[in-house]
């Protein structure tokens, strides 16, 4: 049996769960998602708790099994508490510049990087060298993450770039120099 798809997931206070079929809606403080699920998977909430079955012991309801308890965990905690990533920018005159439509980054490139910021993210910039990027969706706020990243991956030799906080950018060595 699935260690992590037969754990049951806790439904706090004030967290509305509603499942259609393979559809499943949660609402709470934050707002309000929705994903469609694997057919097969048998979804029961009772109890302040939503569990997730399997049909059979096959091998791709294994797979499944966990996956879709791991999606519901973070849609649940998503309406509750949601989900941030800090990018880092390192560089000389590299900056992010927080703008009405999103943000604009100055990554040392010939022009300027205007992000627009996506339905349900908030982007902030405490400071120019830092982007927070929070929302409800676990899987849109990293990949809105990955993309600002994207933009200028940091680099092996001085570690300039946009890098998520906490990142360690492998160093190289420079040239040896004519000694």
């Amino acid at each position: 049996m699935s260690r992590i798809g037969k754990r049951p997931i806790p439904v706090p206070a004030g967290v509305t769960v509603k499942i259609d079929g393979s559809v499943m809606v949660v609402k709470g403080p934050k707002g309000e998602l929705s994903r469609a699920l694997h057919p097969e998977m048998i979804l029961k909430h009772e109890d302040g708790q939503v569990m997730v079955e399997r049909p059979s012991d096959e091998s791709m309801h294994k797979s499944l099994h966990g996956l879709t308890r791991t999606l519901v965990a973070n849609m649940v905690e998503g309406v509750t508490a949601g989900f941030a990533k800090t990018l880092e920018i390192s560089g000389v005159g590299y900056k992010a510049e927080l703008q009405p439509y999103g943000v604009k980054l100055s990554l040392g490139l010939s022009h300027q990087i205007e992000f627009k910021t996506p339905a349900g993210i908030t982007l902030t910039t405490p400071n120019a060298t830092t982007v927070v990027v929070s929302g409800m969706s676990k899987e849109l706020v990293g990949q809105v993450a990955a993309e600002i990243r994207s933009f200028r991956k940091p680099e092996p030799y001085k570690g300039k770039g946009v890098k998520y906080q906490g990142e360690v950018v492998r160093r190289k060595a420079g040239k040896a120099g004519g000694k």
